[in-house]
């Protein structure tokens, strides 16, 4: 999972931790003019513009300094006095362009990776690192920070979600045709009903040939209640009829599925706003492909503007070996990614967290 996103990240690693070996030994090599710099010389408080014409020999002026350049006296007193070494801009430009085309490569979208590599680089240019501090870990914790930066939204914990809700709670799953939309509706009701949740499933896909058969096929594999009409038939109506049943029989979740849809369809999107105006379902949660890439991204961004929903599940993340929508979706439609699809069982779904794609990506 997510394989060639770690070999690219890794190389970045590498790269850049060689960069950062090169600067710590030019500031050990600076230390040997340490005895040839009159100490007097070397005020702190002084911003002036420094320039060092022969060894032991500095001239200052009064020119001000910008803040984003540093002198040869800056690196000087941070290698000898301190014992550090400066990370600037010009030794990273290159190293930070590279990583950017790499996660482009990756399907990150732009606009996120665009963030990533600014997070580096307000992380890294202008510090101080102490020499001999180990390289490859402070670039890695760098990637760490910047990619949690972009995954990370308000916190919404799916599980707590539902154990405090007012029963039954009702969730309608939304997305294009074809990403397994109906097969993550059943590995949900598996999950909850393995957590001792009762369970209905809506049969609301009703304009794919053959879609009430598979959901009921699912249903009755499962041992759960479903509740279902004729092909053709009006899906905001059996959502409706299967919440109304939940609350009469005191079940606790509804799970509906819808019929997957193209976002340029503008009938069947009408439908879904429809669907989701009548029955005024508890959560909304898009469903793609890991595999679409920054279709699955693009994607996202229009159905959450159609009818914005509250979290992301992905599936097929096991074939994913990019990974860039799951880096991608929550920074661009600002709602969290709540679980991964990452196999053919009922119970291959995975509860999505932050520092679980940290830990994939840099294990």
């Amino acid at each position: 999972m997510f394989e060639k996103l770690k070999e690219k990240l890794g190389g970045f690693k590498k790269a850049l931790g060689q960069v950062l070996e090169t600067k710590e030994k030019e500031a050990i090599t600076t230390e040997t003019v340490k005895a040839e710099i009159p100490t007097a010389r070397v005020e702190t408080g002084i911003k002036t513009d420094t320039r060092i014409t022969g060894i032991g020999e500095i001239k200052k002026t009064p020119e001000p300094k910008s803040p984003e350049k540093f002198g040869i006296l800056d690196k000087l007193k941070a290698a000898v006095f301190e014992q550090e070494f400066i990370i600037e801009e010009s030794s990273v430009k290159d190293i930070l362009w590279e990583l950017e085309m790499a996660l482009l490569e990756s399907d990150v979208a732009l606009p996120v990776a665009e963030k990533i590599v600014e997070s580096i680089k307000l992380e890294l240019v202008g510090s101080r690192r102490k020499i001999g501090s180990d390289t490859g870990k402070i670039v890695e914790e760098a990637l760490k920070k910047a990619i949690l930066k972009v995954i990370s939204v308000d916190a919404f914990d799916f599980d707590e979600f539902i154990r405090k809700a007012n029963k039954p709670v009702s969730i309608i799953f939304v997305g294009v045709n074809g990403t397994g939309k109906t097969t993550t509706v059943a590995k949900m009701a598996e999950r909850f009903k393995s957590q001792n949740y009762s369970v209905v499933i809506a049969a609301g896909d009703t304009f794919r040939a053959g879609a009430i058969e598979q959901i009921d096929r699912h249903a009755q594999t499962l041992g759960i209640k479903i509740i279902k009409h004729q092909e053709g038939s009006d899906p905001a109506a059996i959502i409706y009829d299967a919440i109304q049943f939940a609350k009469a029989k005191h079940k606790d979740v509804v799970l509906a599925d819808t019929a997957g849809r193209m976002h340029t369809n503008i009938n069947l999107m009408d439908q879904l706003r429809k669907v989701c105006r009548v029955n005024n379902p508890d959560l909304i949660i898009f469903v793609d492909e890991a595999i679409a890439g920054n279709d699955a991204v693009e994607r996202a961004k229009l159905f959450n503007n159609a009818v914005p929903f509250n979290g992301s599940i992905l599936t097929k993340a096991d074939a994913d070996s990019k990974g860039g929508a799951a880096i991608s979706i929550t920074y661009t439609t600002g709602k969290p990614i709540l679980f991964l699809g990452v196999g053919q069982t009922y119970k291959d779904l995975v509860k999505f967290e932050p520092q679980w794609l940290i830990s994939r990506l840099f294990e």
